[in-house]
């Protein structure tokens, strides 16, 4: 078996992010997504290569993004077609994809498209909202009014019953809540969307509103500090820390009031808090993630100015084993750490605005 990469800083590579579609049917104008795909999106045949080749790299983890991915039609035959690397054994010399998961809007996510998800063998669904009101889901959504805000609220607190009874069970983590705040946008939802996810027993997953791209108008006065959020909220429901998971994006709490009947039942989803802080606590030490765009481009960080076309590896017949080597020597040379290298300006003024172009969110997947 070839020895397992490890970039310049020591980090192995353990997730992939694959974008399926930069194009979405909301404009959140902090991700600010395509009108139109790239012209020259990846076949099915082909992200199903890229997918094992970088399990022979040592991803174990794979997260289908967009854009939103409920936008492409062959989302179900792809996962199905990658279940023999889920079958392989943990020891196989190739590698063995333990865990395949998706991200999603959850506007179009209806019972019957819940349902074939799981039996083509999805293991996790990650759904956004990022308010509790037509008036803050259609502002954080880029929609135009507050009646259209209320008509994906209802979609999306429909695809979450969906998305349950299909068996994606919250208490195991195989069905989550992301949250996107901001000071002026949607800071005045913090605590109702936590009390929406304690009502409904999910882990709420708590982002930074991030600068990543060029054309979100980021600033940081507008970030809400992840530590601010969770002193919030636990003023309201007291929490207690759980930490980082090695290699993981969340810091977690545990809410008090719930922590017994977690440790008893063994359950998880609403018992738990989590904030991704990638602005004001970093984690880019253990970052083991690649991500590649709907037309096969690598980038090696979320934050990333250029990528690597992977399309010569791929056509017009492929090669699995240039393409491996090709991720391979990405990953060696990956030196990438931009949000700890972002100057820091003294604590409580914030953070430095980027000094150079990056590549847009939609098109890598958040």
């Amino acid at each position: 078996m070839a020895e397992r990469p490890l970039d310049l800083h020591g980090r192995p590579l353990g997730v992939l992010r694959l974008s399926l579609t930069a194009r979405c049917n909301l404009a959140c104008p902090y991700c600010c997504p395509d009108l139109e795909d790239p012209p020259d999106l990846l076949t099915l045949a082909e992200r199903v290569a890229l997918v094992e080749a970088t399990v022979g790299l040592g991803v174990h983890t794979l997260r289908l993004t967009g854009g939103e991915p409920l936008l492409n039609r062959r989302l179900e035959e792809l996962i199905a077609a990658l279940q023999p690397l889920r079958r392989r054994d943990p020891g196989d010399p190739r590698g063995a994809l333990r865990e395949i998961a998706l991200t999603s809007n959850g506007v179009l996510l209806g019972a019957e498209r819940a349902r074939q998800l799981k039996a083509a063998g999805l293991d996790r669904i990650t759904l956004s909202l990022d308010g509790t009101d037509g008036a803050s889901v259609a502002r954080m959504a880029g929609l135009g009014s507050p009646a259209a805000g209320d008509a994906v609220l209802e979609k999306v607190l429909a695809a979450i019953r969906h998305a349950r009874e299909a068996g994606f069970d919250p208490a195991r983590g195989a069905l989550k809540l992301n949250a996107v705040l901001t000071r002026s946008g949607n800071a005045d939802q913090l605590l109702p969307l936590a009390a929406l996810a304690r009502e409904q027993g999910l882990e709420l997953r708590l982002i930074e509103f991030m600068d990543v791209g060029n054309r979100n108008g980021w600033e940081p006065e507008q970030v809400l500090p992840a530590n601010e959020m969770v002193a919030r909220i636990g003023a309201a429901w007291p929490l207690e820390p759980v930490g980082r998971a090695p290699h993981g994006t969340a810091g977690r709490w545990r809410y008090r009031d719930r922590a017994a009947d977690a440790d008893a039942s063994g359950a998880d989803g609403g018992s738990h808090l989590a904030v991704v802080a990638s602005i004001t606590a970093p984690f880019c030490g253990d970052c083991n993630r690649l991500r590649i765009t709907a037309d096969g481009v690598a980038y090696s960080c979320l934050f990333a100015a250029d990528g690597t076309d992977l399309k010569p590896w791929l056509r017009p017949d492929g090669d699995a084993a240039r393409l491996e080597q090709a991720l391979r020597r990405l990953w060696l040379q990956r030196r990438d750490r931009y949000s700890e290298e972002r100057q820091m300006i003294r604590p409580g003024d914030g953070v430095a605005t980027p000094s150079r172009p990056q590549a847009e969110m939609a098109y890598l997947g958040g």
